[in-house]
């Protein structure tokens, strides 16, 4: 789904905002992810960093879970922001292609600036979702 320019600000400007909220003492690499529903609501998260490392959850997978436990299953787009412009990792790509093989995804850099914009199945070539369960 296209995005309009309003639309593709407002998600890298909600994802700035959250990821200032990222607990990352471990990393030092704050992450923000901002999910646009379909009725244009957004629904953001941080990355929340453990001593453990395994338990560690990401920016993406915070927003995804957020969202599903306040009752939503479908999403339009999603914003990842990071100091450099960084990918989701496979985790929340996996996560993401759950819900929205489709899914438009943003990369931006702490700047706001758009260092990749695409559909997640390029960055998920041949994800494994529920229609492979039947």
């Amino acid at each position: 789904m296209p995005l309009d320019e309003p639309v593709r600000r407002a998600l890298i400007a909600a994802a700035q905002e959250v990821r200032l909220r990222a607990y990352a003492p471990y990393s030092n690499y704050r992450v923000g992810a901002a999910l646009l529903l379909p009725d244009g609501r957004i629904v953001t998260g941080c990355n929340v960093e453990n001593a453990t490392f395994g338990a560690t959850i990401c920016a993406e997978r915070t927003a995804v879970v957020k969202a599903v436990s306040e009752g939503e299953r479908h999403f339009v787009a999603v914003a990842v922001v990071t100091a450099n412009g960084g990918s989701p990792c496979g985790i929340c790509r996996q996560v993401l292609y759950e819900f929205a093989p489709e899914l438009t995804v943003i990369m931006a850099d702490e700047g706001g600036r758009i260092v990749h914009e695409g559909a997640l199945y390029d960055l998920l070539p041949h994800g494994f979702g529920p229609a492979h369960l039947v």
